[in-house]
C-alpha cells in the first residue's frame, strides 16, 4: 500500500509539473507560427488530415518514439526556415493519433546537422542518441515533463568520426539506437561491409558499450548469420528491441528502405543471431514509398513502430509525412503480425455499411454512397476461386484516375519450411497483395510508382481481410493482420472518391464492407 501510495503522488506531482510546464510554453512564439503554417499548409488538398506531417517546411526520418511520463513523444527530422540545418522536431501525443507540436527539441551545434537516432527511456529521465554529421554519435538527455529541454553529454561527440589520430576506425559512424543490460549502455551504429571476393557492400550493425554514455568501446559486428537483405543494402535508422520470445532489428536502407530482422539476443557474446527477417516496402523507399523506421516496446511483448513516407509530388512548403504506427507483434514460425496502433477509431465518423452480395465474375461493381479521400475501409472478401481480386479506391468516375489493391491468392513463392509433400505444394505457397499506383493521378507532376507487391500467407479455408486507410494522398492497406503496403498518392481530379470491386475470371463473394469519412486528427499547439 505504500509503494501504491508513492507511485500515486509520483503521477500526480509529474502531472502538475506537466500542466506547469504546458501553461508556461502555451504563449510560445514557435507554436503560434507552426499554428499559423498549419492554417496555411491545410490548403493543399494533398496534406493528409490524420497522419502526422510537420508543422511548417520539410520533414525527414522519425526519431526516438518513445512513452514518457503517460505521453508518446514523437521526434522527426526538422528543417526550420530560419536555420535549414536539420534540427529534431517534436510533438506530444496521449493516443498516437492526435499529435501536439511542441517547440524543436534539439538544436545542432559542433555536430552541423542533428540526423537520425533513437531514445531510452529510465526512471528519471530521456536519453536521446543520435547522428551529428560532422563529428560523429552525440548522447543528450532530459527529464523535464515535456522533454524540452535537453543537454548534451560532453559536449561533443561520444563515438567520433575518426580516431584521434586522424585514421578512419573499422566501423561505420551513423544512425545509433541505444539500450540497457545489466547496468551498461549499448549502442549500435548503422553501416555496411564489404561481403566476400566481389567486396559488394552489405549491410552491418556496429555494436558499441558504455558505462556512463560520455566513453563508449566498440565490440564488434552485431548481426552473426544475416542472409535475409540485398546486396548493397546498409543499416541505417536501427532500432533493437524484444518481441515476444525473440528480438527484432529495425532499420532502413539507403538503397531499398524499411526492413527488419529477427533473431536470438546471445548475451553472452553480445551478439544477434539471425533466423528471419523481411521487409515493410517492396520497392525503393522513392518516389512515394516507405522509409525510415522508430519504433519502442509497446509494454506487452510487442513494438511500436512508425515510418516517414516519401513523396512522389512537388508539395510547395512540405513534402515527407508519417505513417500511421502500426504494432509489430510475433506469431507462429516467426511470422511478424501487424496491425495499425494508436486510437485510429476514434477518428471514424458515420459509417456506410454494404452487405454481403456476390461479386460476378469480370464484372467491377462501384460501391454506390462510399466514397470520399480520407477514409477508413473493412472489406471482407471470400474469393473463392478467382485467380484475383481487386479493390479500387481514389476512383473517379470514368476511372480516369485510380489507385489498384489486389490480392491473388497463392501466387508467391513456395515457402519449404511449410513445405508437407508435393500433392500439398500450393499449400506452401505465399499469396500477394498489390498495391499500384500507376493511374491514381494524371497530373503531369506526380512519379508513379511501380506496384508494392508484398508476400502473407493465408491458409487454404481463409477469408481476405483488409483493412485499408486513404488520406488524400496516402493509401495503406494491411492485410489480414499480417502484412502491409502504402504508397503516397496523388489524385489530380476532385471527383477522384469512389470505391469498386472486381473478382476476375471467377465469381468471388463479398461478406460485409464497411466504411468510415475520418475526422482531421487536428495537429495543433500543445
Amino acid at each position: 500500500m505504500a509503494m501504491e501510495n508513492a507511485r500515486c503522488r509520483r503521477e500526480a506531482g509529474a502531472d502538475a509539473d506537466r500542466l506547469a510546464q504546458k501553461e508556461q510554453i502555451r504563449d510560445h512564439p514557435l507554436l503560434r507560427r507552426f499554428a499559423e503554417s498549419r492554417r496555411t499548409l491545410s490548403a493543399d488538398p494533398h496534406r493528409p488530415t490524420y497522419h502526422f506531417v510537420s508543422p511548417e517546411s520539410t520533414m525527414n526520418d522519425p526519431n526516438g518514439l518513445c512513452l514518457w511520463r503517460g505521453l508518446w513523444h514523437l521526434f522527426y527530422q526538422a528543417y526550420p526556415p530560419e536555420d535549414p540545418r536539420q534540427h529534431w522536431g517534436h510533438a506530444v501525443s496521449e493516443d498516437m493519433i492526435r499529435w501536439r507540436d511542441l517547440p524543436y527539441a534539439i538544436y545542432p551545434g559542433p555536430e552541423d546537422c542533428c540526423y537520425s537516432g533513437s531514445t531510452l527511456v529510465e526512471d528519471d529521465r530521456v536519453i536521446a542518441m543520435y547522428h551529428g554529421t560532422r563529428v560523429g554519435n552525440m548522447v543528450a538527455v532530459s527529464s523535464d515533463p515535456l522533454l524540452l529541454n535537453w543537454e548534451k553529454v560532453t559536449g561533443r561527440a561520444v563515438i567520433p568520426l575518426r580516431n584521434p589520430d586522424g585514421s578512419a576506425p573499422p566501423y561505420a559512424v551513423y544512425d545509433p539506437c541505444v539500450w540497457k543490460k545489466e547496468g551498461l549502455y549499448y549502442s549500435l551504429s548503422g553501416g555496411s561491409l564489404p561481403h566476400g571476393a566481389s567486396g559488394r557492400r552489405t549491410r552491418a550493425e556496429f555494436l558499441f558499450r558504455s558505462r556512463d554514455l560520455a566513453t563508449w568501446e566498440y565490440l564488434h559486428p552485431f548481426c552473426e548469420g544475416d542472409i535475409f537483405g540485398l546486396v548493397g543494402d546498409d543499416g541505417a535508422c536501427p532500432y533493437f528491441w524484444p518481441i515476444g520470445d525473440r528480438h527484432i532489428l529495425l532499420n532502413s536502407s539507403h538503397m531499398s528502405g524499411g526492413e527488419y530482422r529477427l533473431g536470438h539476443y546471445d548475451t553472452e557474446r553480445d551478439k544477434f543471431v539471425v533466423t528471419g527477417g523481411g521487409r515493410f516496402n517492396f520497392g525503393a523507399s522513392t518516389p512515394g514509398g516507405v522509409h525510415a523506421p522508430s519504433a519502442t516496446p509497446d509494454g506487452q511483448g510487442g513494438v511500436l513502430v512508425i515510418f516517414n513516407m516519401n513523396a512522389a509530388k512537388p508539395t510547395p512548403g512540405w513534402d515527407q509525412i508519417m505513417s500511421l504506427p502500426r504494432r509489430l507483434t510475433l506469431g507462429d514460425r516467426e511470422q511478424l503480425l501487424m496491425e495499425p496502433a494508436g486510437d485510429i477509431e476514434s477518428l471514424r465518423q458515420d459509417p456506410w455499411r454494404v452487405e454481403g452480395m456476390a461479386l460476378p465474375a469480370n464484372r467491377e461493381i462501384v460501391i454506390g454512397g462510399v466514397h470520399g479521400n480520407a477514409v477508413e475501409i473493412l472489406v471482407e472478401i471470400d474469393p473463392r476461386n478467382a485467380p484475383m481480386v481487386e479493390l479500387n479506391v481514389l476512383r473517379s468516375p470514368g476511372k480516369e484516375e485510380f489507385t489498384h489493391i489486389a490480392f491473388y491468392r497463392q501466387r508467391g513463392h513456395a515457402d519449404w519450411n511449410r513445405f508437407t509433400g508435393w500433392d500439398r505444394f500450393k499449400d506452401a505457397r505465399d499469396s500477394l497483395i498489390v498495391l499500384d499506383s500507376s493511374y491514381s493521378s494524371e497530373l503531369p507532376d506526380v512519379l508513379s510508382r511501380a506496384p508494392e507487391i508484398a508476400p502473407f500467407f493465408m491458409a487454404p479455408a481463409e477469408t481476405l481481410k483488409l483493412r485499408v486507410f486513404v488520406d488524400t494522398s496516402v493509401v495503406e492497406v494491411f492485410v489480414n493482420s499480417r502484412q502491409c503496403v502504402a504508397a503516397r498518392v496523388y489524385p489530380g481530379r476532385p471527383d477522384s472518391r469512389g470505391i469498386s470491386l472486381r473478382a476476375q475470371g471467377a465469381d468471388a463473394e463479398l461478406r460485409a464492407l464497411d466504411a468510415w469519412p475520418m475526422r482531421s486528427s487536428g495537429e495543433a499547439g500543445v
